[in-house]
């Protein structure tokens, strides 16, 4: 049960990411070339964030 509340809030997290990213380079007028060079960034960077922390309490109990 837990890793499902686990799972489904981590996609809450990941979506929230993409959501002020966009908003980041709206507001910043990056252009479309860049913007998905910065959401391959920081969609890999979330992720390893995301897999550290399944790794740091799922492994370790």
């Amino acid at each position: 049960m837990i890793l499902v509340i686990t799972v489904l809030f981590s996609l809450f997290y990941l979506y929230q990411i993409n959501r002020m990213t966009y908003a980041l380079c709206e507001s910043r007028e990056i252009p479309e070339e860049k913007q998905s060079k910065i959401y391959g960034t920081v969609n890999v960077l979330v992720t390893i964030l995301i897999l550290s922390f399944f790794v740091e309490v799922f492994l370790a109990t």
